[in-house]
C-alpha cells in the first residue's frame, strides 16, 4: 500500500510578503511622522562678578584652646591667659558687634578650661551666641 501513497506535501508559510508589508508600514510612519523641534528659551547671564566683601560687623571672634590648655585668640593671632579672656570678648565684640564667639577646643584640652572661657563670654553679653567646636591641631 505504500506504493501508492501520495507523497506529504509540507506545509510551507512564505514570509516574504509578510516582511514586505511591516517595511512598507515602518516606512509609511517614518514618513508621516512630525519631528517637532522645540523652542528653548534664551537666557543671558550677568557676567562673573567678584563676590561680595564680607560683613565686617559680622566677623566671629575665635577662641583656641590647644592640647597644652593655652587660649588663643585667633582673630588678633596672640596667646592670652585665661583671666584676660573676657576683656578680650569686650574689645573684639565692641569691633564685630554681630558676632559670635567660636571656642575652638582641641581633642586633649580640659573642659574646666573651655567653661570658663564660656562663662566669660556669656558674663560679656547674655545674648551673645557661644558655640564650642572641635578642631584637630
Amino acid at each position: 500500500m505504500r506504493k501508492f501513497a501520495k507523497p506529504e506535501e509540507e506545509a510551507e508559510i512564505n514570509m516574504t510578503p509578510m516582511l514586505d508589508i511591516v517595511f512598507i508600514m515602518l516606512i509609511f510612519f517614518i514618513v508621516t511622522a512630525s519631528f517637532v523641534k522645540e523652542q528653548g528659551l534664551d537666557i543671558q547671564q550677568p557676567p562673573d562678578a567678584p563676590p561680595p566683601p564680607p560683613d565686617e560687623k559680622k566677623q566671629n571672634i575665635v577662641i583656641r584652646v590647644d592640647n597644652n590648655n593655652q587660649v588663643w585668640i585667633w582673630n588678633d593671632r596672640r596667646r592670652v591667659d585665661i583671666r584676660q579672656v573676657r576683656p578680650n570678648i569686650e574689645r573684639l565684640h565692641a569691633a564685630f558687634p554681630e558676632g559670635v564667639v567660636v571656642i575652638q577646643a582641641a581633642p586633649d584640652a580640659k573642659t574646666g578650661v573651655i567653661v570658663q572661657i564660656y562663662d566669660q563670654a556669656l558674663a560679656v553679653d547674655k545674648k551673645m551666641g557661644v558655640s564650642v567646636t572641635r578642631y584637630e591641631p
